[in-house]
Order: C-alpha cells, then structure tokens, then sequence
C-alpha cells in the first residue's frame, strides 16, 4: 500500500497489520500513516476524531457509564531491509509488525465495534520509540487531558497476547571516579581512575536484586552496569572512569525512592554520583472493576509488565492500565521482527468479548 492509499477497517486483521507495515513511519516520519489512520476514522460513523500532531484521536459519545481507552504507537525504529511486509505460513514479517502495528490493527478493527458496553476512545500516536519529550502520548497529556479520561487504558503493546499488568520503572545514573594523570612508565605518580571503579562494578556484582508481588505479579528489579568509559591514551594513565548505572524498580517505588536506594548501594565509596534520567513504574490497578473485567475476559492469569511502557502517563492521570497486544515483545526492534497471525485474530476476538460482554 502506497502512503497515499486509504486503509480499509473492514480487512482481516493480519491484512490490515500488513497494510500498515507497508506504510514506512519510522520516528518522526508518521504524517503519512497518520493521515492514512484518520482518513479511515473519519469514514466510522459515530466518532468524534481529531489530529495533535501526528497523532490522531477518536471517541464515542454513547453516554455510557464507564470509558475504555484503546492505545497504539504508529512509530517505529528504522526500517532493516523489512519493508514492505510478507507473509509465510501462519506469520507476518515486517519491520513494526510486532511492535506494534499488529496492536494498533486490532484497535482500528474495533473503531466502528457495534454496540460497544462502554465508550472508547482510540489513540494512535507518534514518537515512542524516541526521547521522552516527543511523545505524541505525553504530548496530548499536556495539551488535551480530557482525550485521555477514560476507567480503563489498555495498550496495545506486545505481550502475546497476555495481560502484562503496570510497568517497571526506569533510572540511569552516571558514576564517576577521579585519579591523577601521569604517564604509564611512571604509573606511581598517578593515580589511575579506571581502576578505582573496581569498587562499584563489586557493589554490582555483588547486588540481590529485590522481587515483590503487587496485585499478584511478581516484579524483580534489576540495578547493572550498561556502559563504563575512561581512557586518554595509550600510555597515560586515565584521571576520570565514568559508569552508567541502569535501575529498573518495581512500581512501588517512586522515582525519588528509587534514587536513594540506588545512593544507598555505592553509600562509603570515593564516587560522583549523578542520576541523568527516570521515569515512573505504573502499579497493576487491576483491583479497578473494568480491569477485573478484562482480565476476566481474557481468561489468563497477570504477570508483571518487565520493561517501561506509556501505561506509566496514564498511572500518573490515576487511570488503571494494562499492556495487551498480540505481537511478541522479544522480536521487538529485530531485523527478523514478525507477529504471528492467529495472535492478531485472537487478541482482536478477547477485546471484542470484553468491550460487548458478548
């Protein structure tokens, strides 16, 4: 399908998903398929739809007591030599087609859903692949809050089709050692930096990560090391190691939480430590009656959401959210990134039993 083409909502799921695979939208470059997407919401009789950006919006008004809101990112990561999309045997391969155009699919496929129980809103935004700040997401947060009012957000991201309830939270702190320089041939008359880091990798290797159960689900934090850098040249002994440090928390915590426990953990060694970005877990709000429901509709047991996911934005709103898409979360960004068919139709099959009780 060419970007100028009109996607048809009344298509199979797995042929919808593959239409929009074969739309490239890349971060930054959605405005095609974002035209695309409310080109075909505007044709749905009944929805009130609107544009922020490259994001596009769509609601019922059918006075019903409760709102489910319905979430998917257009975006993906650059294209790998896997579009346009292709189809052998039961799957789809293409670049976003597990992550998540296979979800998004899902959520158009149920715009014009007859005689829905509860109001729906539907999001299809830009930019979540990217930094925090261009989140088509956070971007309607802040400009046009009552777009996102709804008793249940359910997005659609990759969990095979499973209910992955909350989210982790996320920190990244830099840890920094200092020395003196001199030159390796005289190594005595300095003091070299990279070594002194060995206490912190000891911390981390030495670290018991914590697990507690919310809800039911069971969430392990994880505190590593992603990066360390130190180094002028080959025969000079380096005066600064710096570390990055990765903690992923139960939602439990909150960020400020979060960063004195990480504090907590090098409290006693000779370091700079310096916390350059967080974001907040989401706790499961599966005790909400239009959660309880969907699990119900589902049928299968929670599990925690490992990993960071936009159900945190709507955490922050005090709306319940869970993560819930056919797409395989562990195919995410590869260059063999594909969704398996029969998921999109069972996934599509568990939100219809849910939004009709039917």
């Amino acid at each position: 399908m060419t970007a100028a083409a009109r996607l048809d909502l009344s298509l199979p799921g797995a042929e919808l998903t593959a239409a929009l695979v074969d739309v490239a939208s890349v971060s930054g470059t959605e405005g095609p398929l974002a035209d695309a997407v409310e080109a075909a919401l505007r044709a749905v009789s009944g929805l009130e739809v609107a544009r922020n950006g490259d994001t596009v919006l769509a609601r019922t008004a059918l006075g019903r007591p409760r709102r489910v809101l319905l979430a998917g990112h257009l975006d993906t990561v650059p294209i790998a030599d896997n579009v346009p999309s292709r189809v052998d045997g039961d799957r789809l391969w293409g670049c976003g087609s597990s992550d998540m155009k296979s979800g998004v699919a899902v959520l158009l496929r149920l715009a014009a859903l007859a005689d829905p129980t509860d109001d729906l809103t539907l999001v299809c935004y830009d930019n979540e692949e990217v930094e925090a700040t261009k989140n088509g997401l956070g971007r309607v947060a802040r400009t046009s809050p009552d777009w996102l009012a709804a008793d249940l957000a359910i997005l659609l991201e990759p969990t095979s089709g499973k209910v992955e309830a909350g989210c982790q939270g996320t920190l990244r702190a830099e840890i920094t050692t200092r020395g003196r320089r001199a030159h390796s041939a005289r190594s005595w008359l300095g003091v070299n930096a990279v070594h002194a880091a060995a206490p912190v990798l000891a911390r981390l290797a030495g670290y018991a990560p914590r697990e507690v159960v919310i809800d039911g689900c069971a969430y392990r934090e994880g505190l590593n090391a992603v990066g360390i850098a130190g180094g002028v040249a080959g025969n000079v002994l380096p005066d600064e190691c710096r570390v990055t440090v990765n903690f992923r928390f139960a939602p439990d915590r909150s960020e400020v939480d979060a960063a004195e426990h990480v504090r907590s953990v090098f409290a006693g060694l000779d370091v700079e430590l310096s916390i350059v970005d967080s974001a907040p877990g989401a706790l499961p709000g599966l005790a909400a009656p239009a959660a309880r429901d969907f699990v119900a509709a589902v049928g299968t047991e929670p599990v925690a959401k490992y990993g960071w996911t936009d159900v945190s934005r709507f955490a922050a709103l005090g709306i319940p959210a869970v993560n819930f898409g056919p797409g395989d979360p562990n195919l995410a960004h590869t260059r063999e990134e594909h969704v398996l068919l029969p998921l999109i139709a069972e996934c599509e099959q568990a939100l219809r039993a849910y939004l009709t009780r039917g």
